[in-house]
C-alpha cells in the first residue's frame, strides 16, 4: 500500500487531537455535557472546522463509544492473557475482574457505555458500536462455556422457557462459540446480568458502604456464579 500523504496524516492527526479532546471533556464534565461546540472551544477551533472530521455529535460520539468499548475489551482480554496458566482462579473470574477494574478506573466512559443514554443519540444499526460489543460479548461466551460441547449446553438445566423465549433465543447470534442452545443463552445473559449489575452498583458508589472489601466480595460473587452456572450443565 502507497505510504499516507501528507494531508492524510495531517487529518489523521487532527482527528485524533478532537478524540483526546472529547474524552478529556467526558472525564472533566460527563458524557451528558458532551458537545461539539464544547469540544471545538478547547481545541480553539470552529464548530464549522470541526464539522469537517465529525459530521455531527452523533458521528463523535458514535467513535468515542466503540474506542471505549474495545478499551474495555482490550483491558478484559489483556486479563485474561496474563493470567498464570497455574492459578486456582478460574479464567472468567479472571475477566470479570479485568472488566471490574476498568470500569472503576474510567467511570466517566463506563458511564458512557453503560449510564444515562445520551440524548437523542441512537447507535447506528450493526454499526462499529454493536461490532464493538460482539467482541466483549464472545469473550465472557468463551470463557464461561469453553469447557461444553454443544450437546451438554443444549441439556442445561435452565429454569423453564416459554416456547416464544426459546424461539426468540434460537434466534440471537452469538460470537464466542458460536451458536448456542437456549438453556445456555439464558444462562449466559443471567450471569451477565449478575456480574454487570455488581460494577455497575460499585461504579456509581452504591456500595462504598463496603469500603476496601469490595473487591473481595466481587470475587466471591463471580465464583459462586460460576459454580452455579457449571452445576447447572451436565
Amino acid at each position: 500500500m502507497a505510504p499516507p500523504t501528507l494531508r492524510e496524516r495531517r487529518r489523521a492527526a487532527a482527528t485524533q487531537e478532537i478524540l483526546d479532546a472529547a474524552e478529556r471533556h467526558i472525564t472533566e464534565h460527563g458524557p451528558a455535557a458532551l458537545s461539539l461546540r464544547a469540544v471545538a472551544r478547547s481545541l480553539g477551533m470552529t464548530v464549522q472546522a470541526l464539522y469537517h472530521y465529525f459530521p455531527s455529535r452523533d458521528a463523535l460520539v458514535t467513535v468515542l463509544v466503540t474506542k471505549a468499548y474495545d478499551d474495555l475489551a482490550d483491558a478484559v482480554q489483556a486479563a485474561v492473557d496474563t493470567a498464570a496458566d497455574d492459578s486456582a482462579l478460574p479464567r472468567l473470574v479472571v475477566a470479570a475482574e479485568g472488566y471490574r477494574r476498568w470500569a472503576i478506573a474510567h467511570p466517566e466512559h463506563f458511564q458512557l457505555l453503560y449510564g444515562t443514554p445520551l440524548r437523542d443519540y441512537a447507535a447506528p444499526t450493526d454499526g462499529p458500536t454493536t461490532q464493538a460489543t460482539r467482541r466483549m460479548s464472545s469473550i465472557f461466551e468463551r470463557e464461561l462455556f469453553a469447557d461444553f460441547t454443544t450437546e451438554q449446553l443444549a441439556a442445561a438445566d435452565a429454569p423453564s422457557l416459554s416456547p416464544a423465549l426459546r424461539t426468540y433465543l434460537e434466534q440471537l447470534p452469538h460470537y464466542g462459540l458460536g451458536h448456542l442452545p437456549p438453556p445456555a443463552t439464558a444462562l449466559l445473559l443471567s450471569a451477565w446480568g449478575h456480574l454487570h449489575g455488581l460494577v455497575v452498583l460499585e461504579v456509581f458508589r452504591h456500595t462504598s458502604f463496603l469500603g476496601d472489601q469490595q473487591a473481595e466480595i466481587f470475587r466471591m460473587a463471580m465464583q459462586n456464579l460460576l459454580e452455579d452456572v457449571h452445576r447447572r450443565i451436565p
